[in-house]
């Protein structure tokens, strides 16, 4: 257990006894700070007297008071002794990065990303509509357009028109999905720091279901 107060410095670092004997004799020990009631709750009556006005109150320090305490003596010595490996012992090593292949990082990143897709039907249902209106749009504006190759000018007219749909709705597309993305990257973040897959998986999920 780490007990702090205001301003991140310790006043009590231990394990939890039953009934959290060795916390509630610490804090008893020190002059002027209430016993605690039968019954009472130790965690309660722990944030009770150590507060900031408790202790501007009796005017101690409650850092002071646990660094000159034994029990920072002895956490002090656990920390040394256990900051150097047992006799013997051997480093950890694992034969790859990931517990997963290649494959089962694409697979679990499609299933999740497959999940997450169809579940925002606000992003789905907007990027549906808009992708049938901007066809629409683009089939009134170059009508006939393909049928039209006798000369020169008309096949540039056809690729022109092609290009121009696909980069519009491209363009479109690659926007809209940025606020998904940037709500996802905290995830991601998360999950790629506990090693469940790579970044090549995760972007290629994306590349295949938000294309």
């Amino acid at each position: 257990m780490l007990l702090l107060k205001l301003g991140g410095e310790q006043i009590y670092v231990s394990q939890i006894s039953d009934h959290c004997f060795d916390l509630i004799q610490h804090f008893e020990a020190i002059e002027g700070v209430p016993k605690i009631k039968d019954g009472y709750n130790p965690a309660t009556w722990m944030l009770e007297v150590t507060s900031a006005g408790k202790e501007a109150n009796l005017k101690v320090n409650f850092t002071d008071v646990y660094k000159n305490s034994e029990l920072h003596r002895r956490n002090k010595q656990l920390i040394q002794e256990l900051s150097f490996p047992c006799q013997g012992s051997k480093d950890l090593h694992f034969d790859a990065q990931y517990s997963q292949t290649f494959v089962a990082q694409c697979i679990a990143c499609l299933w999740k990303q497959h999940l997450s897709y169809w579940r925002n039907t606000s992003y789905t249902a907007v990027r549906l509509l808009f992708t049938i209106m901007t066809g629409l749009l683009f089939g009134l504006i170059f009508w006939d357009v393909g049928l039209k190759r006798r000369k020169e000018q008309d096949l540039f007219n056809a690729m022109g028109s092609m290009y121009a749909a696909v980069t519009f709705i491209g363009v479109v597309n690659g926007a809209s999905v940025q606020p998904i993305v940037a709500i996802e990257r905290t995830v991601f973040y998360r999950e790629r720091a506990a090693g469940m897959y790579s970044a090549l998986p995760y972007a290629l999920a994306h590349v295949l279901l938000h294309r």
